[in-house]
């Protein structure tokens, strides 16, 4: 599990507890031959906050400009794409997904973090003349505010993100 993942599981795990909400954010053990659905994956009785998101992180201060479909996702044995397994996934147990995506701005400057909607993602995916999401692009989604490591969840800002749907 990488630490932007660790972080988001912690933070909604909180924003749970905080909010006397039924709920709990989770990340599946991955096995070393067997992919996973989604790095996290977020169960509550609110439709609101049943979903599932897929975590990218970027090195800007090392010259990445894009998170792009061919490089940061993996195409499977038998040629399918992540975005396209994820989105089965997500149709199939009715969970809203995400990407998160993390930018990683160098050492002793703040990490920024963005949710896309995943029917924007697959949107962008599918169309023949679109191969990434420049790092511009991705500033303009909401961003997920950060206290010091932890990432808060704002639940107003999830409820946007849904309507983009």
């Amino acid at each position: 599990m990488t630490e932007f993942e660790r972080e988001l599981v912690k933070s909604f795990n909180a924003f749970f507890e905080e909010n006397k909400m039924k709920g709990v954010a989770y990340r599946l053990k991955q096995h070393r031959f067997t992919s996973q659905f989604l790095d996290v994956l977020v169960d509550s009785l609110d439709p609101d906050h049943y979903m599932g998101i897929e975590c990218k992180s970027i090195s800007v201060d090392k010259g990445a400009k894009a998170l792009y479909f061919t490089q940061h996702f993996t195409t499977d044995k038998n040629g399918v794409h992540q975005i396209d397994r994820i989105s089965d996934f997500l149709l199939k147990s009715g969970r809203t997904g995400f990407l998160a995506v993390e930018l990683r701005m160098g050492v002793g400057r703040t990490r920024e973090a963005y949710m896309i909607p995943w029917t924007e993602l697959c949107r962008r995916y599918h169309d023949e003349d679109t191969a990434k999401v420049t790092v511009e692009e991705i500033q303009a989604y909401p961003r997920i505010e950060r206290e010091s490591n932890k990432y808060l969840i704002d639940p107003k800002g999830w409820k946007k993100l849904r309507l983009v749907q």
